[in-house]
């Protein structure tokens, strides 16, 4: 799946506000529940079971909190840039200010790794980080996430 089938333009915000893991991914949650019609806490209540079997911080200021959600007919995207960096209780112990979330069907666990995986790779790029954090506006985040990036390196 290509990530810009994933990330609908409504699904990308840039430069928010948060203190905390909780209420980054609540963020999160208000924009997928926006999306996908479906309750925001019912959303925040899947991320944060998902983080208490370990965090989804893996490194260089990144997460990718992900849950299986009823009612979804497909994989869907959020992605966050934040003004400031927070604690994530990351693997390299750094804080976090990219987050993209994957939302998933509950029915299709092989998909939702296939695409938490490509997703993971993706975003170990270092070029591509730095580009996300200096992106102005989300038309500029969505075209470097749509970019053709199968062949990139780490």
């Amino acid at each position: 799946m290509d990530l810009g089938e994933l990330l609908d333009p409504g699904a990308i915000s840039a430069r928010l506000n948060a203190s905390s893991k909780r209420q980054a991914l609540s963020i999160v949650a208000d924009i997928a529940a926006r999306q996908l019609d479906i309750k925001p806490a019912e959303i925040l209540a899947k991320l944060m079971q998902r983080e208490r079997l370990g965090s989804t911080g893996v490194g260089h200021g990144v997460a990718l909190p992900h849950a299986r959600l009823k009612g979804l007919d497909r994989m869907h995207g959020v992605f966050v840039r934040l003004k400031s960096p927070i604690e994530f209780q990351s693997v390299d112990d750094q804080p976090v200010d990219l987050i993209f979330a994957l939302l998933a069907p509950l029915d299709h666990p092989a998909e939702h790794l296939r695409t938490l995986a490509k997703v993971s790779r993706v975003m170990r790029q270092t070029d591509l980080r730095q580009q996300l954090r200096k992106a102005h506006g989300i038309d500029a985040i969505r075209a470097l996430m749509v970019q053709d990036r199968r062949g990139a390196a780490a």
